[in-house]
């Protein structure tokens, strides 16, 4: 009786806001170009859709809640962002239902596309007794204007069953992070954050080499470097317009680093006063997972399910009462895995963003030779041309930070390298036999 009931919130929640389905379809509003059935997907050649002119993207995200599980088993209650492009509006708030991820979808682009992004607010079912609106804020990007930068003061917010369309014309390359800017201590805090990035122009285009502007045919041959289609032996990309080649990369991976304060989710959870003067993250996490869970597979971690034993004084079955059930109505909700695959030779990027709330972090790397390149979705380079970039053993940053760093593994031997937090305690989650902030960097023998 208690899993029927169970299964049947999402639809009574979705009733209960706006009374039928003729009604939701009309408040759930995705805007993109060349999409004729409103489910930001434009690739529906079946009902005539053809691709807009010009390079578009589009995507339609839902903000909610839902649970994750911390390495140690604990389930801690989140709210979050969940990618449903492709989902039909009269669908939409049933299936964005305790559909959260944490980190929310990554959003990758390309210099020189125009992205639309729609959000729609399904409410939070498991505190049907909040009514929070919710933005989404492209942290560090110079927007056109101030109606798109999720700032709910200069800007607008979603209020519950509306739907909101984002417009950004995407010139600046480099590593952002996208999070929910209404209430935004609370709501970052519970987890809407994500990763963010957007690929230089130079990576199809090629570059100029002499910088004077312009790109002659010798230059576009000599380095096209692009990811699609480009000659054996050419980069997957570059991380910035460098100019001269600098920021090449053969692989990339996008590392969020965070921690989660167990006692503020568990108060959102159990309707108690929110201690944010005591906010301190006791789960370091990368992508929203703890050691070795980082490594796992998006299918290797699973649902997040009510823990089964005691930890660290939370009763089993803590949130269900049931030890073992299953939560998110069986939906993943952590499916950013973290391992770092390479092979000897190649050059890394390594996109890394910071959005803890209550401290630096600090990141290592044994063994290997970081180089920063870029920070703040910024090149570093003087004015007069000059690239600094700096060599260190050792990458350390404040909430909101974003770095680029590459890692040549030119003269790195093969087998398992380790990145992870400076101060060891961050390096485990609660209790000291449960893994925190780490992951593995693993160099492969290149095939002969």
């Amino acid at each position: 009786m208690k899993k029927f009931i169970k299964k049947m919130i999402p639809h009574a929640v979705a009733l209960g806001l706006f009374g039928a389905a003729g009604v939701i379809q009309a408040a759930v509003n995705v805007q993109c170009p060349g999409d004729l059935n409103g489910d930001g997907d434009y690739t529906d050649v079946e009902i005539g859709e053809t691709a807009p002119a010009g390079d578009v993207k589009c995507m339609h995200l839902v903000a909610g809640d839902g649970f994750a599980n911390m390495s140690d088993g604990n389930p801690l209650y989140i709210f979050g962002y969940a990618d449903i492009t492709g989902t039909a509006p009269e669908n939409a708030i049933a299936d964005g239902i305790l559909a959260a991820d944490w980190p929310g979808p990554s959003i990758v682009l390309d210099e020189g596309q125009e992205f639309y992004l729609s959000l729609t607010n399904v409410g939070t079912v498991i505190r049907p007794d909040l009514f929070d609106a919710h933005t989404i804020h492209f942290h560090g990007f110079p927007n056109a204007s101030a109606v798109f930068d999720g700032v709910p003061e200069v800007s607008i917010a979603v209020n519950m069953g509306a739907s909101l369309t984002y417009y950004y014309n995407v010139v600046e390359p480099g590593t952002y992070i996208y999070h929910c800017h209404v209430e935004a201590t609370e709501h970052m805090e519970m987890g809407m954050l994500a990763n963010l990035y957007v690929h230089a122009g130079q990576d199809k285009r090629g570059y100029d080499v002499n910088r004077d502007g312009t790109i002659d045919a010798g230059e576009l041959a000599a380095t096209q470097g692009t990811r699609k289609g480009g000659a054996p032996g050419n980069p997957m990309g570059y991380a910035y317009n460098d100019g001269d080649g600098t920021t090449a990369y053969d692989r990339e991976q996008a590392l969020q680093i965070s921690s989660f304060d167990s006692r503020f989710h568990d108060a959102s959870l159990f309707v108690q006063p929110l201690p944010f003067a005591a906010l301190e993250g006791d789960y370091p996490q990368i992508n929203g997972r703890g050691y070795p869970d980082t490594v796992k597979a998006s299918d290797g971690m699973g649902p997040p399910v009510d823990n089964t034993t005691a930890v660290d004084g939370h009763a089993p079955g803590k949130v269900t009462g049931i030890p073992g059930e299953i939560l998110n109505n069986g939906d993943l909700s952590q499916e950013i895995g973290s391992l770092v695959e390479v092979t000897q030779g190649e050059n890394l990027l390594l996109r890394l963003s910071n959005v803890g709330l209550d401290r630096f972090y600090t990141l290592t790397a044994p063994g290997l030779t970081m180089k920063v390149v870029g920070t703040g979705a910024r090149q570093m380079r003087g004015i007069t041309g000059k690239n600094l970039y700096r060599e260190t053993a050792s990458v350390n940053f404040g909430g909101g930070e974003t770095n680029d760093v590459m890692i040549d593994t030119t003269d790195i031997a093969p087998g398992t390298y380790f990145l992870h937090a400076a101060e060891f305690h961050q390096m485990s989650n609660l209790t000291q036999m449960d893994g925190g902030m780490m992951t593995e960097i693993v160099v492969k023998a290149p095939t002969l």
